[in-house]
């Protein structure tokens, strides 16, 4: 497998992709050095590559993304993900992942020096000094000791500078959607809505992705909901801030200082007023830049990207679930019975289904299921949809119409774990699979809710039969003409309707003549073959 290093990453991490069997390894950030001219040398370097590291430089764009027809990873080495089009990478099943872990003490740091130069003002009183002057009274400042600073967005780099806040004494309040009561408290914080964050607080810090809902949260009514003397700062991405919107609110006083390291346009303009603005500390996109954490980035990612090609656990995935080693170890033998499911509902039911519903019963629970219903979702397309995979099949099943509906049911089952994939089709009628495991190995054991025992891997005669005499020594003669071989079999009774539903485990795929004369038989119903 090839791999393109289009950025500068850790060396270690470099030659570890080096070293794994199979491998080669192309080096090309001086070759793409200047950055104007980056796409067409991308597109030339990009067209027979399995996976591709990139840090913030080189843009992996949708027309990037149709020039590498092999491609299968993206690794950004860092956190921000936005040289990097999401959704053409999804629609070709193509997995981007980050490293949203190995920056994150760096740019907590970088905050809070931010924070401590918005607070007194170091930058200035050095180029003072520098310029020969000695200018003690001009450049005296404040304490962060007793003052409220406002957290939006309490992931891993919030979550640090809150820390470090708490320990200079500091009061902080935190908006995130997604932060509960319980992880507030044990961080010794308050949770507490935006507006709140706007009107309380001293100082103002940012660590939310850019997106929709983020690009400009703080504009020009955010700032006017804000104490006079407030400070900002932004170590996240560019955009959060609306720049014009902070550039006025210096100018009136609003603002007391600002401290930003990214910006709506990178690199910041020469001629953007924020470099005139004193009360203003610019940074040129600092925020990973360490020693330690472009080492650890670098490393992480390398791993990341050899383990995701190599067939191996998917980790840190933008686009997919990814699992970390031990729950993968457990969801393993799920995964595979969540794939023979699905792919057994696709072939069992008619080729218009409208919804999928899976359904988890029992210690399945407490299992986090995404992974799972990925899993069903890759065996049902497997049959009718291309390049199939975790990254691209929730995709691939819109575009088809069909809905998924997921449940976690506290119903008493006969299995102490269940997963029931259910089809509803266009006819109204509903086709059914349930499966467990019995010890470590996948089951299906329930086919439209008639039990049955039967394996997840092999050829499938599944039939609806009268329940009479000689069924099966009707179908062990025709096979038997036809040279397949019956490994197994399982049947269910319907009680007291006289039919039963019956599940042949082959060797082989019967032939057309042999599947001609079993429909025949005026006690079969109907039959499918199922290949899993």
């Amino acid at each position: 497998m090839k791999i393109l290093v289009a950025d500068k990453i850790s060396p270690i991490g470099i030659e570890f992709l080096k070293q794994q069997p199979g491998f080669e390894v192309v080096v090309a950030w001086d070759a793409i050095a200047d950055w104007k001219a980056a796409p067409e040398q991308v597109k030339s370097l990009i067209g027979d590559v399995d996976g591709v590291a990139v840090r913030s430089e080189t843009k992996i764009s949708s027309e990037i993304i149709a020039a590498a027809p092999k491609l299968k990873v993206v690794g950004r080495a860092g956190v921000g993900v936005d040289n990097i089009d999401i959704e053409a990478a999804t629609e070709r099943g193509i997995i981007v992942m980050n490293t949203p872990g190995g920056n994150t003490i760096a740019t907590a740091e970088l905050t809070f020096t931010h924070m401590l130069s918005g607070t007194r003002p170091i930058a200035q009183a050095c180029a003072s000094m520098k310029a020969g002057r000695w200018d003690r009274k001009l450049y005296s400042g404040y304490e962060l000791n007793g003052k409220t600073l406002g957290v939006c967005g309490l992931g891993r780099i919030g979550a640090e500078v809150a820390k470090r806040a708490i320990a200079f004494n500091m009061t902080v309040l935190a908006f995130d959607p997604y932060l509960t009561q319980s992880r507030a408290d044990a961080l010794g914080i308050k949770k507490v809505e935006l507006d709140e964050v706007f009107t309380q607080s001293d100082y103002i810090t940012v660590h939310m992705p850019l997106t929709a809902d983020t690009k400009h949260m703080i504009d020009e009514a955010a700032f006017a909901k804000m104490k006079d003397g407030v400070r900002v700062f932004n170590v996240a991405r560019g955009g959060i801030i609306k720049e014009s919107a902070l550039i006025e609110a210096v100018k009136s006083g609003k603002v007391a200082a600002a401290g930003l390291d990214v910006y709506e346009g990178e690199p910041l303009a020469e001629d953007s007023e924020l470099r005139s603005l004193d009360k203003v500390v610019l940074t040129p996109h600092l925020g990973a830049s360490t020693k330690e954490a472009q080492e650890s980035v670098g490393v992480e990612i390398a791993h990341q990207i050899a383990e995701a090609l190599s067939g191996g656990m998917v980790r840190n995935a933008i686009n997919m679930p990814s699992v970390d080693a031990k729950s993968l170890e457990v969801l393993k033998p799920y995964l595979d019975l969540g794939q023979a499911l699905g792919s057994f509902v696709q072939q069992l039911a008619p080729p218009e289904v409208l919804k999928l519903r899976v359904t988890y019963t029992g210690k399945m629970n407490s299992l986090d299921t995404l992974p799972l219903d990925r899993a069903v979702l890759r065996g049902f397309l497997a049959k009718i949809s291309d390049h199939v995979n975790d990254v691209n099949v929730p995709k691939k099943l819109k575009e088809l119409g069909i809905e998924l509906e997921t449940i976690k049911s506290n119903q008493e089952a006969e299995y102490t774990e269940l997963v029931e994939v259910q089809a509803v089709c266009a006819d109204g009628k509903t086709r059914t699979a349930s499966g467990t495991l019995i010890g470590k190995s996948p089951r299906i054991v329930a086919i439209d809710g008639h039990r049955v025992e039967v394996n997840t891997k092999g050829i499938l005669l599944v039939f609806k039969n009268k329940d009479v005499p000689g069924i099966v020594g009707f179908l062990g003669t025709e096979l038997g003409k036809d040279g397949v071989n019956i490994a197994n079999m399982s049947m269910s009774r319907d009680s007291g309707e006289g039919w039963a539903i019956s599940v042949f485990e082959l060797d082989s795929v019967p032939s057309e003549k042999a599947q001609a004369e079993i429909i025949k038989h005026e006690a079969i119903l109907k039959f499918r073959i199922i290949e899993l």
